[in-house]
């Protein structure tokens, strides 16, 4: 009995902060994998991988104390080592280059589609679990991987349908701050803690008195001044250019943007929603020159790189904004009502025919009257389907319907295969 009710207490609903990918819900997903994927790939970026598990020594030395100490999911395994699930990509992808870097060819060009965690308040664009996709290029120090970066990132919006109006590319660079800084005299302790304060700008409602208690209220008062001032650069005006020259007209010079990452060492973006009912930053990256180099052993050099990621849960609310959403199409094309019990052989040795030339099909094997099976195959979306019973067996022809239109057609068996490819396109 006590098994019996604690199986029965067992909550149904998944953890807090992650998803359960039904069948719908994972097409989706698969689309927007398929998309970056197939981008990255257009302009010659390779797929790697790594494992969810991190020690997290890695995040405390290469990214901000606050990742770690207030967003990681930590623990201690068997062997007494600190654990944590990956929060974000980059740096396990410097371990990785720095570990080999005497390998691997540059420029490197690498994407990985990664799922991450951080322990968060889930809210709308933000769970505890999400999949992301990370593009860089290292290797290259100058303007042109900074644009490529950013075509990357444009390219995956534009193949996902959207148009240049649906979203802004907003882009600054963390050397205006590191000027400001000095300029102002903002100690170099307290410089990261002042970069994140800023990436909070315009969430914080207390921004203005925490950053005077860092700064003080005449620093405080003249970093925000100067930075409103900056309305750009030399370099950022040519990243313009150059992203005009492939097509890239919807950059936006803006300050504000900082990232809150330390790594970040110049060029930095993200990339915001103009739909009024998501108005939000989607995805960014940037530029870190330094993270590399923190890896390597005997004081090796630093490795340039620029990158961004993009996750699936803002990616989905996007293409919901802009009714880009996909229709779902079932994996199977195909579905064999077994009218008879007698017929199951011969039906499933038509479907093992029918898969060898490249049909997705599904035999029903349920024993339930004929009517209710089209319904199931009608309920899951499967276009066209084919009824076996003696008569089928017999004959060796079967009608193929179309549960769309209601069109039917009698076939041979060798013929089924190229009428579905012609009717499907």
């Amino acid at each position: 009995m006590s098994g019996m009710a604690k199986r029965e207490g067992v909550s149904l609903e998944p953890y807090k902060g992650v998803r359960d990918f039904y069948p719908e819900d994972q097409f989706v997903l698969r689309y927007i994998f398929e998309h970056m994927e197939r981008v990255c790939e257009l302009f010659g970026y390779e797929e790697y991988g790594a494992s969810i598990l991190e020690h997290a020594e890695l995040y405390r030395a290469k990214t901000s104390e606050e990742i770690v100490s207030e967003q990681t999911y930590q623990f201690t395994d068997r062997g007494g080592r600190e654990v944590v699930l990956r929060p974000e990509m980059t740096p396990t992808l410097a371990r990785m280059v720095a570990a080999r870097s005497r390998d691997i060819p540059f420029p490197a060009r690498w994407y990985t589609i990664a799922n991450v965690f951080r322990y968060e308040r889930p809210q709308r664009g933000r769970l505890r679990e999400h999949w992301q996709l990370n593009a860089d290029i290292l290797g290259v120090e100058g303007v042109e991987a900074d644009a490529e970066i950013i075509a990357v990132a444009h390219g995956v919006l534009r193949s996902l349908g959207a148009d240049e109006r649906d979203f802004e590319i907003r882009v600054s660079d963390r050397r205006i701050l590191d000027t400001l800084y000095d300029r102002l005299a903002i100690e170099e302790g307290a410089r990261a803690g002042v970069t994140r304060l800023l990436d909070r700008r315009a969430k914080s409602e207390k921004f203005a008195s925490e950053l005077t208690e860092v700064v003080g209220e005449a620093a405080a008062t003249a970093l925000v001044e100067e930075l409103d001032r900056t309305t750009s650069t030399a370099y950022l005006e040519d990243l313009r250019v150059r992203l005009g020259h492939m097509g890239i007209h919807n950059m936006v010079v803006d300050t504000k943007i900082t990232r809150g990452f330390d790594y970040y060492t110049g060029m930095v973006f993200e990339v915001f929603d103009t739909h009024e009912d998501n108005s939000r930053s989607l995805f960014g990256g940037g530029r870190y020159d330094n993270l590399l180099a923190q890896f390597s052993s005997g004081g090796g050099g630093s490795i340039p790189a620029v990158g961004f990621g993009m996750g699936d849960v803002t990616a989905r609310h996007f293409l919901e904004a802009h009714n880009l959403m996909p229709e779902y199409v079932p994996a199977s094309e195909l579905m064999i009502c077994v009218v008879e019990d007698s017929a199951t052989t011969h039906a499933v040795k038509l479907a093992q025919d029918l898969r060898r030339e490249d049909v997705a099909v599904a035999v029903n094997f349920s024993s339930k009257k004929v009517g209710d099976q089209i319904r199931v195959a009608d309920k899951l979306r499967i276009p066209f389907i084919i009824t076996v019973g003696q008569k089928e067996r017999d004959s060796g022809r079967y009608t193929i319907k179309n549960l769309a239109t209601g069109h039917e057609i009698t076939l041979a068996g060798d013929a089924i295969a190229g009428h579905l490819f012609s009717a499907l396109g």
